[in-house]
């Protein structure tokens, strides 16, 4: 039996311009200019042009005026002492009224409380995203020519740029031969045997770069290897370490990866100094063709610093990148006609769904300039005080001189919600007099020393990685001596720490830093 009740909750709802102000905010610089040629294709109300309304500005050196401070002269609109923005400008940052409401719950996700303790520390809806640059000829199309060279049938070619078209971005076939004999009578309806799959491989894994289409890392170091004995000339002795390569890839690939080198030694009949000379050999091979290639495109990323950061006798300069700033307007004709019609004395419905179509695209077109507007506030504001708690940093540019810093207490200093500076942080880099880095850099969790201060995750990293690039590699230090290394300078941390920061910096295991 159906019965009607009446209940009463309490929900928040977004409106389409905060919902655009958000979509907005996330997107980096390399984004945003397609974003805006989407907008103006679809909305005749807003073009490209300077309005008097909304000045935005349209270079670099004018916008570096937008914020600048250092130790003797902080701007105005920015309290150092309170870490507060004077309340004038927290206005800009207000939401225009909804004209439709929409559950939030869509939109936005619950910031996860772990965030205090991880490294990271970000919100589960940021995105990394990868940007291509446009290149003439990608991989895939290398290979493929290599492939037209080959005097091959019909049948082969097929093979060959399926192939081709199967392999990861770092050249390697990770897919069985079985596999492909039934990709290739799905999708082709044509029966081969794996027989005459590896055969086209075969040929393929003679192209450029060398040790393409590898099926694992020994093949195709193996490749590699014996393409330089047949292709090179070289003196007898270079000969013999190449046989020696040869031999320890083919025959000893797990000692070599475990670098049991003493077995390796006994087992060849080699010395210290003859081993030197084979292991220095194979180190100069690539291990991922795939990205070796000159002419691939397609794993490059394009890097736009949203930020510029320069450093003005102890003064800091911030400026936004001009492409953040464009010059949009509402379209004057598109207004007019707004006027006309409404002056109209016919009233008819086809006149007032003109009206409200044309009102429709107005507001959308402001909503839109406002929130690009908004956008450029929001990243000043953020950037500026993450430089303002990092200013020693990008001072000097002395990784060891970073503040533990948690999206946290970046929320509170400019007095918003850590998910919009969660949104700000990312896929966002900053240009400084040290390089080009991304805004996630500059958090890290705190570890207490000593002293009783905190200091930055990076901090204990650095030292970690002096204390490994020093060590004697005949005999690397072990994660416990690390670990009684960093609590002698100071830092407390348990030795799991150590392999997770360690694995971090992308540092093997003692074993695998043995050298002879």
């Amino acid at each position: 039996m159906q019965k009607l009740g009446l209940h009463q909750s309490l929900q928040q709802k977004l409106s389409p311009q905060q919902i655009q102000f958000i979509k907005l905010l996330q997107i980096p610089t390399a984004e945003l200019e397609a974003r805006i040629q989407e907008e103006i294709a679809e909305n005749p109300a807003l073009e490209q042009g300077k309005d008097d309304n909304y000045d935005f500005e349209d270079s670099e050196t004018e916008s570096e005026e937008d914020i600048s401070f250092g130790e003797e002269d902080n701007t105005d609109d920015y309290d150092d002492e309170n870490n507060e923005y004077d309340d004038n400008d927290s206005d800009a940052y207000e939401q225009n009224e909804a004209i439709s409401d929409m559950n939030i719950d869509e939109y936005l996700q619950a910031e996860e409380e772990s965030y205090k303790t991880q490294d990271t520390n970000y919100s589960t809806d940021d995105e990394e995203k990868n940007f291509p640059i446009v290149a003439g000829t990608t991989f895939v199309e290398f290979l493929e020519t290599q492939l037209g060279f080959l005097k091959l049938s019909e049948k082969e070619q097929i093979i060959g740029k399926h192939i081709i078209g199967t392999l990861d971005n770092d050249g390697y076939l990770r897919r069985e031969l079985k596999a492909l004999v039934g990709d290739l009578a799905l999708t082709y309806y044509i029966e081969v045997t794996e027989k005459e799959v590896e055969a086209v491989l075969k040929k393929i894994q003679q192209f450029d770069p060398p040790g393409v289409a590898a099926r694992n890392l020994q093949e195709c170091l193996l490749i590699q290897l014996k393409r330089k004995k047949y292709e090179e000339i070289h003196t007898d002795e270079e000969k013999q370490i190449l046989d020696w390569a040869i031999e320890i890839i083919e025959d000893n690939f797990e000692e070599f990866t475990k670098k049991h080198y003493d077995k390796i030694e006994k087992r060849l009949g080699l010395s210290d100094e003859e081993l030197k000379s084979v292991l220095k050999l194979i180190t100069k091979l690539n291990p991922k063709p795939g990205n070796s290639s000159d002419s691939e495109g397609s794993g490059s990323q394009q890097i736009i610093p949203d930020f510029i950061i320069t450093n003005n006798n102890g003064k800091l300069d911030i400026a936004l990148n001009a492409r953040n700033a464009p010059q949009l307007r509402i379209s004057p004709s598109f207004a007019d006609m707004l006027d006309t019609y409404q002056k109209s004395k016919r009233q008819d419905k086809g006149v007032k769904e003109t009206i409200a179509f044309v009102k429709q695209k107005l507001d959308a077109a402001k909503w839109f300039i406002d929130a690009i507007k908004q956008r450029q506030q929001t990243l000043l504001k953020t950037m500026h005080a993450i430089a303002t708690y990092q200013y020693e940093f990008f001072l000097e540019g002395d990784e060891t001189k970073l503040k533990p810093m948690i999206l946290k207490d970046i929320a509170e200093k400019i007095d918003m919600d850590i998910s919009t500076v969660s949104r700000v942080v990312s896929s966002k880099y900053v240009q400084t007099e040290f390089g080009v880095y991304p805004l996630k850099h500059f958090f890290s969790e705190g570890i207490a020393t000593d002293e009783g201060e905190e200091a930055s995750s990076r901090e204990v990293k650095a030292k970690l990685k002096e204390f490994v690039d020093n060590e004697d590699k005949r005999e690397p230090l072990s994660d416990e001596k690390l670990e009684r290394m960093l609590k002698e300078a100071g830092y407390h941390i348990a030795r799991r720490t150590v392999a997770k920061y360690r694995e971090q910096l992308g540092i093997p295991v003692a074993r695998l830093r043995k050298e002879i």
